[in-house]
């Protein structure tokens, strides 16, 4: 049975609070919360924990990017030692902080947080409480192994032919994973990926929610690589849009890929509607610049719709890969594309592979008329506004109106009537999975 280690920080938390006789808190490296303790010396709430950031972090469960930009200019990701970090109201931090750097083997794995004060902790005390944050780094490290060890049961249960066998191997994961078997649980799809082994997959480790790993084929003679994300009801898309984003660097630097809009904010994915939170948003700000961009770039994300328990996990998988055709067709869902938000490809991805050579069509995806098949496709995609085309072209109405009369020559279909329309719209854009 797996273990469950959200007790196990409370406990070191709490420990550590005890220690400094001051609230600590518990976050991962990318500022999302795992644990807090409010220090009690009076039998009455300290005051001090009601500090506007720190309550912020507990209500959020994460940090704002203007916060995490002003603590990570402190160097704690380099920091060794507890590193006092003075008030900025500027960036929304009233009070002092400490930080005690959580690291294992030499890499970051998230900090531990404490209100500053005068006097404040002594250097021994914060000796002893950097011994505890040694041990939550032990734990964050054990956590991420746990998940990444798991490749084999996930992979069955994505393989699997449906009926006992499938059934099987949900239930032997299940047993495998344990109480993070429990929902709401998601699927990232990462394509192509560099290598077929998981274990070559470093950063899938210690991604936060993060409970399982394998790789796939995908397509002919690439990979791809499927990530198991454990999320919160109350929000269901950050996490698994934050481990996208970190898989997608870690594989374009390995494949040599060029990036696109890195620091710019370019690719950040559309988010839903609000019920997602502010939280998804940022953390979309927060990998978009660092992240590779799909299309051209040569690899792209798709996180699939969460799903309670394990027995959908196939479609949930299904739903990622097409998200990341989609990124992979289609810039501008990249650098990571969410499958509630690809709208027709939705059911483009689930079309067989012959269903792109309709061969009325045909002749206009031929390359000799790849400028005729693009001022198809975008006027199609104007809702057939001659204008708007033109203008999205750069190219005179009259050239517009020439060129779509070779395309009817070249298919035989009349772009007036709606049918027609409808079958080249849908074959242009298949055309690209």
């Amino acid at each position: 049975m797996a273990a469950d280690f959200k007790g196990d920080y409370q406990e070191l938390v709490d420990e550590i609070s005890e220690l400094l006789g001051v609230p600590a808190t518990l976050e991962n490296r990318d500022f999302e919360l795992i644990a807090f303790g409010a220090y009690d010396s009076e039998g009455e709430l300290d005051p001090s924990a009601l500090d506007p950031v720190r309550t912020r972090s507990i209500l959020t469960r994460r940090s704002t990017a203007t916060v995490r930009a002003w603590f990570e200019g402190f160097g704690i990701t380099r920091a060794t030692g507890p590193v006092r970090i003075p008030p900025s109201p500027e960036a929304g931090v009233y009070r002092g902080r400490i930080c005690l750097p959580v690291r294992h083997r030499g890499v970051v794995l998230g900090y531990v947080w404490l209100l500053d004060g005068d006097p404040g902790p002594t250097d021994a005390q914060l000796a002893a409480a950097m011994q505890v944050a040694g041990r939550i780094g032990a734990l964050l490290a054990d956590e991420a192994e746990a998940g990444a060890g798991l490749s084999r049961e996930l992979r069955a249960v994505l393989t699997a032919e449906p009926g006992w066998q499938q059934d099987m191997a949900v239930a032997e994961l299940r047993t495998a994973l344990g109480p993070r078997a429990d929902g709401p649980l998601t699927l990232v799809c990462v394509a192509p990926w560099p290598s077929p082994d998981p274990d070559d997959a470093p950063a899938a480790r210690t991604i936060p929610h993060a409970t399982a790993l394998c790789t796939l084929p995908w397509g002919a003679s690439e990979q791809s690589l499927a990530l198991l994300v454990r999320l919160r009801a109350t929000e269901v898309t950050a996490p698994a849009l934050a481990a996208a984003g970190r898989l997608l660097k870690e594989a374009e630097a390995a494949r040599g890929g060029r990036r696109r809009g890195a620091g710019s904010g370019a690719g950040v994915p559309a988010l839903g509607n609000a019920a997602r939170g502010a939280g998804a948003r940022t953390a979309a700000a927060g990998f978009a610049g660092a992240a590779g961009g799909g299309g051209d770039a040569g690899c792209a994300a798709g996180v699939g719709d969460a799903r309670i328990g394990l027995a959908e996990l196939g479609a949930v998988w299904q739903e990622a890969a097409a998200a990341t055709r989609a990124a992979l067709a289609e810039p501008r869902f990249g650098p990571v594309a969410e499958w509630a938000r690809i709208g027709p490809y939705r059911l483009l991805t689930a079309l067989p592979p012959g269903a792109a050579h309709d061969p009325v069509v045909g002749p206009l995806l031929s390359p000799a008329h790849r400028e005729l098949a693009r001022t198809a496709e975008v006027y199609l995609d104007c809702a057939g506004q001659a204008a708007r085309t033109a203008a999205e072209l750069g190219i005179h109405r009259q050239t517009l109106y020439y060129r779509l009369s070779r395309v009817e020559q070249l298919t035989g279909l009349d772009l007036d009537d709606g049918e027609d329309r409808l079958l080249l719209h849908m074959a242009l854009k298949r055309a690209r999975l």
